[in-house]
Order: C-alpha cells, then structure tokens, then sequence
C-alpha cells in the first residue's frame, strides 16, 4: 500500500465518524425546535397534562415522502424516556430511533411532515425499546388529542400505549400512525455516542451522559414535565 493511500484511508477513518456525529447532532437540534415550537402553542399543541403522564417522548422531524422508498429508507428521528424503574426521573439521554412504513396520504400536499409520538406507560415503553415495533399490532396506537387537556371524548385515546400527532405547513393534529414500526437506529448511535449501543441501553442503563447537542431538547422536557404523576 503506497504512503498516499495509506494517508487517505487514515483521513476518511477521522473524517467520517465526525461527520456522524455532526448529522445527528443535526437531528437533536431539529428535534428540539419542533418540539419548542409545539410546546409554544398550548392552545393547539400537545395537551401538557399528557406530556406530564408519558414515560417517553419521540420526536421524527422533516419526514419527508421521497425517504420511504419501498420500505428501505426510513424517517429518523430521536427517544428520552424518563428514568428510574418507574419512569418517574428526569429525562433521559436522547437515543436515535426510526420510522418506517408510515402512511403518506397523511401528508398536506406531500409536504416534509414532523411526528412526535407520546408513550404513556412502561409496557409500551417497553414494546418500542424491544427490537422492532409494529403500531397497533404489537402497541396499541390511536391520534392523540389537542388542546390545553384532554376530555371526555378522548377516553378512548387515552387507553392507547402510544399516541402520535404530526404537523405540515403549519398544521397540528393527531394522525393514526397504525401499521408503522419504530426501532433503535443503532448505526446512528454509534455517530453519536462511540461504542455500539442500543436506544434502550442509551434511555434505561442510566449511564449515558446528555451529549451538548442533547441538552436543549432535554432540558426543555424538564422545565415543561418535569414530574410524572
């Protein structure tokens, strides 16, 4: 192998795990701003008394229609999940997780879409952070309310393990997402933290410290929810 080959390879060795690193991190602040703005909005956001009973939060920004290409690209997005054994500690470092196989007829005008999923217990915690999760197949899904607080009308929503909204061109509401799956992107976790890890190992172990680019989405989640009922 010539010197100047050798030189190369050494470059794109640093260079890459680099450039991971500045695209997920790219994701954690996508990730922060649809949330801040949604949270920014009480009277059409998400309904504060549910954000305060979820065990997890995960947000999938800019989904957009031409990355689902039958079934082999995905939304990518992020989780935090509460820690503790009971779900009830501050939020957790944020893992990246993706979205596949979501129905785009959704979608206003095919418009790049944002979806922030709520999950309300530890038995569909534990379902999302398995392996691979099929929305109401393998967790129960239904479109989560809007509001200020949830109601009457919406007791049937509220037995869903996980609920899930989306926003295009401006618009907040709850949407179905039954029929897609969410699973750790552990290739992106690797970019984003170093060794091979897991999104349940990164959310449940406790040990995995808030990257910076972490800490704006998670503190934001403390100051909104920051006890869980």
């Amino acid at each position: 192998m010539s010197v100047r080959r050798a030189a190369l390879i050494l470059f794109a060795s640093c260079l890459l795990p680099l450039w991971g690193q500045e695209k997920e991190s790219a994701r954690l602040k996508e990730a922060f701003n649809v949330m801040k703005e949604i949270l920014g909005t009480p009277d059409k956001g998400i309904p504060k008394d549910l954000l305060h009973k979820a065990v997890c939060v995960v947000v999938f920004p800019s989904v957009k229609k031409g990355a689902f290409i039958v079934g082999a690209e995905y939304g990518r997005g992020v989780i935090t999940c509460r820690s503790g054994d009971n779900f009830k500690g501050p939020w957790s470092a944020p893992a990246m997780f993706a979205l596949e196989g979501v129905s785009f007829g959704l979608q206003i005008g095919g418009e790049a879409t944002d979806f922030v999923l709520l999950i309300m217990n530890e038995k569909g915690a534990d379902s999302a952070l398995s392996s691979k999760v099929k929305l109401g197949a393998d967790a129960s899904a239904a479109a989560g309310p809007v509001g200020r607080t949830t109601s009457a009308e919406t007791d049937a929503a509220m037995k869903a393990e996980i609920l899930s909204w989306s926003r295009a061109r401006g618009v907040f509401g709850g949407v179905s997402l039954e029929g897609s799956t969410l699973r750790s992107d552990d290739g992106a976790n690797k970019d984003l933290y170093g060794p091979k890890i897991s999104a349940k190992e990164i959310v449940r172990a406790g040990t995995t410290h808030v990257s910076a680019a972490g800490k704006p989405l998670i503190e934001l989640l403390q100051a909104t929810a920051p006890n869980r009922p």
